[in-house]
């Protein structure tokens, strides 16, 4: 089942978590997701994942696995945040996967393009990296719209603000939850490059 076409009310859309049609047990879940939303996520991220600042990642539309490790790691200490450490204290395994459940179903959108020619640098180093520098394309895991995987996040739409952040914290080893060749990317990429990409990323559905 596509998630992204599954809405979540208080009225109750059937919630599915690992593939497993939930049966009226898992009403509470739902009633507490969306409870967990409100008080917890909205402030940051929006009550839809749109997040309004660019500090902030927008959340709708990633992958539902993608998050439920997120917030696993951030819950653990793996990935370092004094923002969002005490959001996953007290949020059971169950409590994660369905809050990447919700997101996922969220909608998304592009945002508008603004500075052709460095958008234009941008879609260069996303589809082809740079030869030069031995910076791989981001499309190369990521895919060439951006849209990842369950195990690599969607970047389509993104906040410009929030890649380039990330992408410092990447090459500082400020954030080393995620793969290896993270860092080695983060690395090899200019101030021009990491900003180019960021915008051509948000452009991207």
């Amino acid at each position: 089942m596509n998630f992204r076409k599954i809405g979540f009310t208080t009225a109750g859309m059937v919630l599915m978590l690992g593939g497993v049609p939930a049966m009226a047990e898992d009403k509470a879940q739902l009633a507490k997701t969306e409870e967990i939303v409100v008080t917890r996520c909205s402030l940051c991220h929006g009550l839809q994942g749109e997040s309004a600042s660019p500090i902030f990642p927008r959340l709708a539309g990633q992958h539902a696995e993608y998050i439920n490790k997120q917030l696993n790691d951030f819950k653990s200490g793996k990935r370092v945040s004094e923002i969002m450490k005490p959001q996953t204290d007290g949020l059971t395994p169950e409590d994660m996967k369905a809050l990447g459940v919700f997101f996922e179903t969220k909608k998304v959108g592009p945002r508008a393009p603004r500075d052709a020619e460095l958008l234009g640098v941008g879609k260069y180093v996303f589809n082809r990296g740079n030869s030069f520098s031995g910076v791989p394309a981001c499309s190369s895991c990521h895919g060439a719209k951006g849209l990842g995987t369950p195990q690599l996040p969607r970047l389509a739409g993104q906040h410009p603000r929030y890649v380039e952040d990330q992408l410092k914290q990447f090459n500082s080893r400020a954030r080393n939850n995620d793969n290896e060749v993270m860092h080695m990317v983060a690395s090899k990429l200019s101030e021009l490059e990491r900003n180019a990409v960021a915008e051509y990323i948000a452009t991207l559905e």
